[in-house]
């Protein structure tokens, strides 16, 4: 019950509310076996973004939204969702322009994962700045390819990114 003068809200209260992701799945057949690190990472990704992020459709005012990611015939797919799981869309993007820079950023993951148990804390930052930097770079690449489609801000392009980097892992 609400206090006098209070309305109660069952919704999102302000645009901002509005965009944002608040579901977010990956395709469980795009999906390989993944070692323990890479499945940390996933779920890290997935619970930054639930809890801080940036999504709106171009030119839509559907938010919040639900989002599956899936690789289906070489194509990233964005499958987008209202909150009421009315379809709003769907982006196909080639992976093409991600190849490189997610091999590289695969080849670093591993080396950092095998400088922890070895390197030194001076090693470990350099592969670890490194690895961040690739990270960036694959992040920006993902903000400008989805320009004009979806809004969003850096800080979620990076988490959208460590899911695009799951969906290509083969272990």
């Amino acid at each position: 019950m609400s206090e006098p003068g209070k309305e109660e809200s069952n919704g999102p209260s302000s645009q901002e509310d509005k965009d944002q992701l608040v579901n977010i799945t990956l395709d469980e057949k795009t999906l390989a076996r993944t070692t323990p690190d890479v499945e940390h990472e996933r779920k890290v990704a997935i619970f930054d973004l639930l809890e801080d992020n940036y999504f709106r459709l171009a030119n839509k005012d559907e938010g919040p939204y639900q989002l599956h990611l899936s690789i289906v015939e070489g194509r990233l797919l964005f499958d987008i969702y209202t909150q009421k799981e009315e379809h709003s869309g769907a982006i196909i993007l080639s992976l093409s322009s991600f190849r490189r820079v997610v091999k590289d950023y695969f080849m670093v993951c591993e080396s950092y994962f095998e400088a922890i148990k070895t390197s030194t804390p001076s090693q470990i930052e350099a592969i670890d700045m490194g690895r961040r930097g690739l990270h960036n770079e694959g992040s920006q690449i993902l903000k400008d390819r989805l320009d004009g489609k979806v809004e969003i801000d850096f800080p979620t392009a990076r988490r959208l990114f460590t899911l695009v980097c799951v969906l290509h892992w083969k272990g």
